[in-house]
């Protein structure tokens, strides 16, 4: 019988930050401008007949939980929200805040503690050796997934060193 021959060798790496993003404005902020500047000079490539951006969003989800709480602070209901973008997560937050049909029916008063919320972006990039891979940014943690290059990784961690939020 024949064996299997390694061709490759894909990587991942992570970085746990030292202090989770506060919100997703903050990721997200970092997300645009990495979206506006390519600090890791990834190039633009072709894939189906279509030129893509040598750095876009491959992926991107906030969750979130709103809660109902009787007069004695006691929690009697919660809701737990899932958005594919930032947008439809806050009107998501205040359609449910808002909505006094739901209040009344769970027995409680609402609220929205952002501190427990989730998100989740993912960036596919491009290299000038046409190597695809991923780098994902949670709350509390940045991962560097499907690469080879060791100097991808190295790019990239020499750029979030430079990014105190980062650390």
């Amino acid at each position: 019988m024949a064996d299997f021959i390694s061709k490759s060798t894909v990587k991942s790496a992570e970085r746990t930050l030292a202090t989770p993003f506060a919100s997703k404005t903050a990721m997200n902020t970092i997300i645009g401008d990495i979206l506006a500047d390519n600090p890791w000079g990834c190039t633009p490539y072709n894939s189906g007949g279509e030129t893509l951006p040598a750095v876009q969003k491959s992926s991107e989800y906030y969750t979130g939980t709103v809660i109902y709480e009787n007069n004695e602070g006691k929690q009697v209901g919660r809701i737990s929200i899932r958005a594919p973008n930032s947008g439809s997560f806050d009107t998501t937050i205040a359609t449910i805040l808002a909505n006094t049909a739901i209040e009344t029916a769970m027995g409680g008063t609402t609220s929205h503690d952002s501190s427990e919320d989730g998100f989740s972006v993912t960036l596919k990039c491009h290299t000038d050796s046409g190597e695809l891979y991923n780098v994902g940014f949670k709350r509390d943690k940045i991962s560097v997934s499907s690469y080879e290059a060791d100097s991808i990784l190295a790019a990239i961690e020499t750029w979030a060193d430079t990014l105190p939020a980062l650390a």
